[in-house]
């Protein structure tokens, strides 16, 4: 009987263990911390939804929609699709639930998404993003927060060094359309110039020609008009009031006339979070203010603006990421009962006052230290046997690394007590010992 081949993983997928993980979940972690200092209440959302959601919502002619969704038909012959985004399925809740009674939402999720495109550094099929959304809000100073709550977000994370914001407006209606149809007359003037891609674009979206990556393209897009030349004088105070508000926040930015946001329903605030250090893939989070989104799904004119940032990408900025954990291990050295009901009752003391710990009580004895050692914990704790009358064994402590996360403190607050009222350990004793590292003869009976 031939041997089974084995199964391999979907290409674009990905499988994470021990720093990997711990790197993706730090950054969710941080982001759960950080939003909530902003008071971005948690939101959750379907991983499938109607294709049609997607579809209105993207737009038909992007490269998302027409070329990169999972989507398939259910057996009730429904045609349903992955989640390629996340605002567009919020949008959709949002109406379906009648959360217009809430007003302003300030809404925050995180999870996988969906696109069929060429897996590369920090992109994949599936993909996971951190999201932040405003709904019902239409100042300008609801944008300033956005942006300050991302920038709060990336300093935490310790990767804004090298992390630029680039910031840009689209204007309001008036603005857009007569900024629309200049870049109509400019493209259509220098057809023969530019690429397939953006020809195809020209008559249906024809912003997106501005920053398109292809080389034939840049010097018909880079010799476009600004939309300043268009600016209505709203549209520019609104813009002028978001650019007050980031300095007086203290958050650095620049401007970039050519980041745009391809469809009608987008207005005002645009930007990006770049980096050059993830080679052509360099966006780390990106954005902006989308208020005709809600209306184009079927609702009134709702004013929304939001962000979302790749959790892969965002992981790949932490080159020198140690999880910030408390940890110790504790390491019985031989098989004698006595030692191994103390290691237990000791794991359980801190494991209860909430110390990760991991302990060593099994395999050659010779070999424990070492496994324990393999965790790196900021402190190792040892049971070893005594040759002393009337004691049952000897603690022990090694610190392992600098105390950055006041493990020795908490090491003292679980097991003081045990110390000093089951064994011969004065608290001051153990406190001295867990400080300073060494050893001390552990006799049952009150201290």
């Amino acid at each position: 009987m031939a041997k089974p081949t084995t199964p391999q993983a979907i290409r674009g997928t990905q499988d994470m263990i021990f720093e990997q993980a711990e790197r993706f979940h730090h950054v969710v972690a941080t982001f759960d911390r950080v939003r909530r200092l902003y008071g971005f209440g948690r939101i959750e959302v379907p991983v499938f939804e109607a294709t049609a959601v997607f579809a209105r919502s993207l737009g038909e002619t992007t490269d998302v929609v027409s070329k990169e969704m999972y989507s398939f038909e259910d057996r009730g012959g429904d045609s349903l699709t992955l989640r390629p985004e996340f605002t567009a399925g919020i949008a959709r809740a949002y109406l379906t639930n009648g959360w217009q009674q809430h007003g302003t939402l300030k809404l925050a999720t995180h999870g996988p998404l969906f696109r069929y495109e060429r897996p590369q550094k920090g992109r994949f099929r599936q993909f996971h993003q951190l999201d932040a959304e405003v709904i019902g809000a239409a100042e300008p100073e609801m944008d300033v927060e956005l942006l300050v709550f991302a920038d709060r977000l990336l300093r935490e994370l310790g990767v804004s060094d090298g992390v630029t914001l680039q910031l840009n407006t689209l204007g309001d209606s008036a603005t857009r359309d007569a900024w629309r149809r200049a870049l109509v007359a400019h493209f259509e003037g220098a057809r023969d110039a530019l690429s397939e891609d953006s020809v195809a674009r020209l008559a249906k979206n024809p912003l997106r020609i501005l920053d398109s990556k292809d080389p034939r393209d840049r010097p018909v897009a880079d010799a476009a008009p600004d939309i300043d030349s268009f600016m209505s004088a709203e549209a520019g105070a609104f813009f002028e009031a978001v650019t007050k508000g980031l300095d007086a926040a203290g958050v650095k930015w620049t401007r970039n006339a050519r980041l745009v946001r391809g469809l009608d329903y987008y207005r005002h605030t645009a930007f990006e979070f770049v980096t050059d250090r993830l080679g052509a893939q360099g966006t780390v989070l990106g954005g902006g203010r989308y208020d005709g989104l809600i209306e184009s799904l079927g609702g009134s004119h709702t004013p929304a603006v939001g962000w979302a940032a790749g959790i892969e990408r965002l992981a790949m900025l932490m080159p020198g990421f140690k999880p910030p954990l408390r940890t110790a291990a504790i390491v019985v050295e031989s098989n004698e009962v006595a030692l191994l009901s103390i290691g237990k009752l000791m794991l359980n003391s801190l494991r209860k006052t909430g110390m990760p710990t991991q302990i060593v009580d099994t395999g050659p004895v010779r070999k424990r230290f070492e496994k324990a050692q393999k965790w790196s914990p900021d402190y190792i704790l040892s049971l070893q046997g005594s040759s002393e009358f009337d004691a049952v064994g000897a603690l022990r402590i090694k610190r392992q690394i600098h105390d950055r996360y006041n493990t020795r403190g908490s090491i003292v607050r679980s097991l003081g007590g045990l110390m000093e009222n089951q064994f011969s350990v004065s608290r001051q004793t153990f406190e001295e010992l867990v400080a300073r590292g060494g050893q001390v003869t552990l006799i049952p009976g009150k201290a």
